[in-house]
């Protein structure tokens, strides 16, 4: 076997693993929840490290008047910083596999 067919084989080995390695860690990211809340935990959002919504809390005196009008702002304020921690927590657990790619 030449020495360019022997790279290609460990190169295709090597992709393989990371293949697996990557379909393991998404599988994880699905169960691995952030929480990010908003109006001093007056709303509440948990997401998935794969951007899936799972449960947003909205504390029941948020839903009376004149704070209502509130609500849009702080659920607003809640899901973005949730999916932003989300894809801080995915990206920490695929930079490495990344990383793999290059070598």
């Amino acid at each position: 076997m030449g020495d360019d067919q022997g790279g290609l084989l460990g190169m295709a080995a090597q992709l393989r693993r990371l293949q697996e390695e990557l379909k393991t860690v998404r599988a994880e990211l699905a169960e691995q929840t952030v929480e990010a809340s908003a109006g001093g935990g007056a709303v509440r959002v948990v997401m998935t490290g794969t951007q899936e919504c799972r449960e947003i809390h909205i504390a029941p005196q948020l839903l009376r008047e004149p704070d209502v009008s509130r609500l849009p702002d702080l659920l607003r304020l809640a899901i973005n910083q949730a999916i932003h921690d989300s894809q801080a927590m995915a990206a920490r657990r695929l930079g490495p596999l990344a990383g793999g790619l290059a070598t």
